[in-house]
């Protein structure tokens, strides 16, 4: 065999592991990840916790994440007030199975009523790309839905419930 028949060989089996891996990333991102629901231990999609009309804040987090530590609470008092009845508040955390007692830990801690998913650091890591487009970073991470579904915002690191607050009655006025 000659060096350019060698050449094409690479360039054809090149070819070939190209293919296969824009299908897989197809078909990943037609799948929608289940997350287990830490509360209920039901297997549920981010779209589960969905609310027609709503605004969905999603907070990606970590037990031992202490930014997290610092502003979950924020986030529990703007669901409880229910985001000026405009918005529900969803926690995800990439625990995963191994640390899930201690993402247990941190909810009871901080007496989390809104819904918490948990899911595989790579999961997590892989749904929050696939929906921004952007490389993970770490937590806490935030993403905004519209009332539409629409992702409308991202956030890696420290956002106060007062930005939360004031894009989305930006942003209602526009919709």
């Amino acid at each position: 065999m000659n060096a350019s028949m060698v050449r094409v060989g690479v360039v054809l089996k090149t070819l070939v592991v190209a293919v296969l891996l824009s299908a897989a990333t197809v078909a990943v991102e037609a799948a929608s990840p289940l997350f287990q629901n830490l509360k209920s231990d039901a297997y549920e999609t981010i779209d589960d916790s969905r609310q027609p009309g709503k605004w969905m804040v999603v907070m990606i987090w970590a037990h031992d994440c202490e930014i997290c530590e610092r502003e979950v609470g924020d986030y529990q008092q703007f669901h409880q007030r229910g985001g000026g009845d405009d918005a529900v508040v969803l926690g995800i955390t990439l625990d995963g199975d191994a640390r899930k007692q201690q993402a247990l830990d941190f909810m009871n801690r901080h007496e989390l009523e809104f819904v918490n998913l948990i899911g595989e650091p790579e999961v997590v890591a892989g749904y929050y790309q696939l929906t921004t487009g952007s490389r993970w970073v770490g937590t806490p991470s935030f993403l905004i839905f519209g009332p539409d579904g629409k992702l409308m915002a991202k956030q890696v690191g420290a956002v106060e419930v007062e930005i939360v607050e004031n894009f989305i009655a930006t942003n209602t006025k526009t919709q």
